[in-house]
């Protein structure tokens, strides 16, 4: 009972620092003229919003955080603060100049590097996956920065539309939160209620017909870092607690799924450009929440249909934890790709039917110029 207390009590504090911060982020935006502004087809809004909705996020979270999780009891969290302002001063950066890709791959590798190797959060059993299972300390190493990086450019790819990043965001906090609740491990049953707060505010003022502010990437570098890290310390309590959920093989199986929509649209946006010869970096309009934009949902219709599916997927996942990993694994991902190409079908069929007839011109062996002063008087 004192633990939901304190959860809930951490998810209150975030929710009114970032409910009533925000506000005050619009009209600093506004007055120093801070705005993504709509400058190419790939921009889905059409009016100057503020980019800097990842301060509050970072506020809500951190204050929550820093009044609720004791750092005695878990001095790997105290670690993890340098990464997540390394990552904080990053996104700002680029929310208001621009940096280059490199840059932030750099910071992100930092930021990940003190997690594992200061915090010390890292993988030290692939449990099975590839048929490998105890992981010397430097592939431990490697593997849980690499696991960071995915995670944390995954989230900042999808925010795309209005109410997605958050959204998925707030999933993920919600149930990892749960988990961490259920394997008594009150500091990061906080930390994940801390985010969850900050997040809800924040959709507030994003998940609507007219978005008032967008995370930017401090919002979606913040949430992709916070996840990654339950997510590495779900999976390693759950194998070592006397206590666990799940059997050790399963965690990995439901991490996945409860990053499904993230980490399956970063997967198979990466493969088709790779597949058409262009850089896997290089944006495009093939994301998921595209595909349901061109079927005619608008924002938050689309950002509701994937909370949808990440809830079904983490559902289906739960029903079916007693079969082999690589059946799971081939499970989701077959079960993602088939509801896909549903998606991918009727955008197309949609496509076709507001596609105009081509007018037919017959056959004729007039000269070309009568024909084209003829086509152009019709």
């Amino acid at each position: 009972m004192e633990l939901f207390y304190y959860s809930s009590s951490a998810a209150v504090i975030a929710f009114v620092v970032t409910f009533f911060s925000i506000p005050s982020i619009i009209k600093v935006a506004e007055q120093k003229h801070l705005y993504d502004e709509p400058d190419d087809s790939r921009k889905l809004h059409c009016s100057k919003i503020p980019t800097l909705g990842g301060i509050g996020i970072f506020g809500g979270m951190i204050i929550s955080a820093t009044l609720f999780v004791n750092f005695v009891q878990v001095p790997e969290l105290a670690h993890t603060l340098p990464a997540f302002l390394l990552l904080f001063f990053t996104g700002v950066k680029d929310d208001i100049i621009p940096l280059s890709p490199r840059k932030k791959l750099v910071a992100q590798i930092l930021a990940a590097a003190i997690v594992v190797g200061l915090a010390g959060i890292r993988f030290t059993n692939l449990y099975g996956l590839f048929w490998i299972n105890d992981l010397p300390d430097w592939a431990g190493i490697l593997v849980s920065i690499f696991t960071i990086l995915v995670i944390v450019n995954a989230f900042n790819l999808i925010d795309g539309i209005n109410g997605l990043a958050g959204g998925i965001g707030l999933i993920c906090a919600v149930v990892f939160a749960y988990l961490f609740y259920t394997l008594g491990k009150p500091n990061f049953t906080v930390l994940s209620m801390s985010l969850a707060g900050a997040l809800l505010a924040f959709l507030y003022y994003n998940l609507r017909a007219k978005a008032k502010i967008f995370m930017g990437d401090t919002g979606s570098l913040i949430i992709g870092l916070a996840v990654a890290l339950f997510c590495i310390r779900f999976i390693e309590v759950n194998r070592m607690d006397s206590d666990k959920l799940f059997k050790a093989t399963f965690a990995p199986i439901l991490c996945f799924s409860i990053l499904i929509i993230p980490l399956f649209d970063t997967l198979r946006v990466f493969v088709i450009r790779i597949a058409h010869g262009t850089s896997p970096f290089k944006g495009d309009r093939r994301h998921l929440h595209h595909i349901l934009l061109d079927m005619g949902f608008n924002h938050w219709q689309s950002s509701l249909v994937l909370y949808f599916a990440n809830l079904f997927f983490i559902v289906f996942t739960l029903l079916f934890q007693n079969i082999s990993q690589i059946y799971a694994v081939l499970a989701i991902l077959g079960l993602a790709l088939t509801l896909t190409q549903v998606m991918v079908f009727f955008r197309n069929q949609r496509k076709t039917a507001k596609s105009p007839n081509p007018k037919v011109v017959p056959i004729t062996h007039k000269a070309p110029q009568v024909l084209e002063r003829e086509f152009a008087s019709k």
